[in-house]
């Protein structure tokens, strides 16, 4: 609790919002900080900096930074978000400081725009970023002692995508993908063998690395993190040009907002989709049913992702494209509300038969803290 008490008077960002809960698994708890009392996260919750993050033995969870990038927080890690800022610009910055155990980390936009303002401190290196999907593990001296002398107790760097670099007693190692970088933590007779408390690369990767709950839908958000922080990042930019009564752009912020709606479907990511929606929109769908006849049901966000997910199940060979889009503002000089219009063309197998669906789509976006949600939606398949 030291720790997290040290960093809220410290830091300029104590108290500021940096991440949100997309997936929890067990107990995961945050203290210090904003907040009084230790509070167990759930999925939906916000987690500030200056908070002590903290998962039990079987639990863990996926936080989304602000800058749509990833924290998993694996079982048994602490760790601390110490400095945090996502406007758009060159001052954009994340430091984590983990204490114990491991997280794996996506970089968002901030590793692509400011990486020297990317980093993660340990207490034996510091690890900084060029567009990366990485795991540091903090491996005290009680856990190296568990593996029976079989790995010293320090900091590990081991690296899925992108390049890190590890940087431990005035020195520094590149690590590419594939790899583990490793900086010892000095005992009270190696203090003087400066050596051997230089960062190294590993030989092969240690087998306390292990997937996490979550690891198979993280492998697929890494595939497309870069573009996807990027365009939230275009987003951010264009909230903030709105606010200060530059031009909007409704179209680029149309195509945005579709490009991820049509990727989460085609991922079958429920929750994804159920994030674009605010919690009250209202969605009112035209199908055409297998007798040929058409139905109209009036569907909650979760009723939508569920049924869309149900519903590609069912199909083989499934292919969409967009043939039109149409996007204006409700109020060019906010620009926070944007009625968008678009025809897309489905095709594939249904029930051994070939089926060939086109659906004009209507949707009201309204810009609320950094994302776009859809109050009010309508489509019609044809």
């Amino acid at each position: 609790m030291a720790v997290a008490a040290e960093i809220k008077a410290a830091s300029p960002d104590a108290g500021k919002r940096y991440a949100s809960v997309w997936r929890v698994r067990g107990i995961v708890s945050a203290s210090g900080g904003v907040a009084v009392n230790a509070r167990q996260l759930q999925v939906g919750d916000p987690v500030f900096v200056g908070e002590r993050v903290y998962a039990a033995p079987t639990g863990e969870a996926v936080l989304k930074t602000d800058d749509a990038g990833i924290v998993a927080v694996r079982p048994g890690a602490e760790f601390i978000a110490e400095r945090f800022a996502a406007q758009g610009d060159a001052n954009d910055s994340l430091t984590l400081r983990v204490l114990t155990g491991s997280l794996r980390v996506i970089s968002g936009w901030i590793g692509r725009t400011n990486r020297s303002g990317h980093r993660i401190v340990t207490p034996t290196a510091t690890i900084g970023i060029r567009g990366t999907d990485y795991e540091p593990y903090v491996l005290s001296a009680d856990m190296a002692a568990e593996t029976a002398a079989k790995y010293k107790p320090g900091t590990y760097d081991k690296v899925n995508r992108g390049v890190t670099t590890l940087e431990a007693n005035g020195h520094s190692i590149d690590v590419d993908a594939g790899k583990v970088g490793f900086a010892r933590l000095a005992g009270v007779k190696e203090r003087a063998l400066m050596t051997i408390l230089l960062p190294v690369l590993l030989d092969k990767v240690p087998d306390f690395y292990v997937p996490g709950e979550f690891d198979a839908e993280l492998d697929r958000y890494s595939q497309t993190a870069d573009e996807a922080s990027l365009q939230q990042l275009d987003l951010k930019r264009k909230g903030a040009a709105a606010e200060t009564g530059a031009a909007c752009a409704p179209d680029t912020i149309a195509k945005s907002w579709l490009d991820k709606l049509d990727g989460s479907i085609a991922n079958g990511d429920a929750t994804a989709i159920i994030a674009m929606f605010a919690p009250e929109v209202a969605v009112r769908a035209t199908v055409i049913q297998k007798d040929g006849s058409t139905a109209t049901v009036n569907l909650g966000r979760e009723e939508l992702a569920q049924s869309t997910l149900a519903a590609m199940k069912e199909l083989q060979g499934y292919k969409q494209r967009r043939i039109s889009l149409d996007a204006k503002a409700a109020d060019p000089e906010t620009c926070k509300q944007l009625n968008v219009k678009s025809v897309v063309i489905e095709q594939g197998v249904q029930a051994g038969k070939q089926f060939r669906f086109e659906s004009a789509e209507e949707y009201l976006l309204e810009l609320r803290g950094d994302n776009w949600l859809a109050i009010k939606a309508e489509t019609t398949q044809r």
